[in-house]
């Protein structure tokens, strides 16, 4: 077999230069990935009328639940969004995105979606690309 056969090579090739191009892209927010993604999440749910605890972030963006902990606290500590104490359940923490957060988590998806839309031109069908990465990604169809 020729590497340009396996899809799990050509997958982790596409894979890396994608996130050299994101990397980039994020730089100027000083915002690495999984900062972006995080906020990203925490903009999406909070659009959606969601005041999530970390868990309930993590689930939707399908991170390790303390690696988001430890983002989170990272985040909280540029400004981007406050841990508040849940009145259900005070050992819980709901997280609230700032004024800050939410026009940084604007900005940088608007950034984010001009460089994936660069890197995916190369992709001849953008609607059966979407649909071939939905199922492998754990998404609906």
């Amino acid at each position: 077999m020729d590497p340009d056969d396996s899809p799990g090579y050509l997958l982790w090739r596409a894979t890396l230069r994608w996130q050299r191009q994101i990397t980039a892209t994020l730089a100027p927010f000083s915002l690495t990935h999984v900062q972006f993604v995080l906020l990203a999440s925490l903009w999406w749910l909070d659009r959606d009328g969601v005041r999530p605890n970390q868990l309930t972030l993590a689930q939707h963006a399908d991170t390790d639940v303390k690696m988001t902990s430890q983002v989170v606290r990272r985040l909280e500590d540029k400004g981007l969004l406050v841990r508040e104490t849940d009145a259900a359940d005070t050992r819980a923490k709901r997280l609230r995105i700032t004024d800050q957060g939410r026009a940084m988590a604007e900005a940088a998806i608007k950034a984010v979606e001009s460089a994936d839309g660069a890197f995916f031109a190369a992709a001849p069908d953008q609607q059966a690309l979407l649909a071939s990465l939905r199922p492998l990604a754990g998404r609906r169809t």
